[in-house]
């Protein structure tokens, strides 16, 4: 079993098309949407969470290239800025995941981006702005 948080990016020519339908009854995949933005005709963005057996998680993701569809780890869009943080912990209190954490040893704040389902709480709650979103 296989489980990955990825962005997909769809052009304007694919955003009214069942693709996430056919992830799942063609290549027996299951997924959780964490955010979505899609506008017609105009570029689609779905972040999800997406499971299933290794080989039907690879054909998928193979079929979604094969449309037009941009594909990458959510962890690329989510990042911190070392040189603004400050680790004063004010981000700990609102991730609902826990992505954000503080290491007990050296009282650090540390960044799980595989946890992380990108709902922006962060960003808005750190003093400092360290913590970016490029959606």
């Amino acid at each position: 079993m296989i489980s990955k948080r990825i962005v997909l990016k769809f052009p304007s020519k694919l955003v009214d098309k069942p693709i996430v339908y056919k992830l799942v009854k063609d290549f027996n995949l299951v997924f959780n949407i964490l955010r979505a933005r899609v506008t017609p005709e105009e570029e689609g963005e779905l972040v999800i969470e997406l499971n299933g057996e290794k080989h039907d998680y690879a054909e998928g993701i193979k079929y979604l290239q094969n449309l037009g569809v941009k594909i990458q780890p959510l962890s690329q869009d989510i990042t911190r800025d070392e040189k603004r943080c400050t680790h004063c912990g004010a981000c700990i209190t609102i991730c609902p995941t826990g992505a954000l954490y503080m290491d007990k040893d050296t009282m650090k704040i540390i960044f799980d981006a595989e946890r992380c389902i990108a709902c922006e709480l962060c960003v808005k709650g750190c003093p400092p702005r360290a913590m970016k979103v490029k959606f």
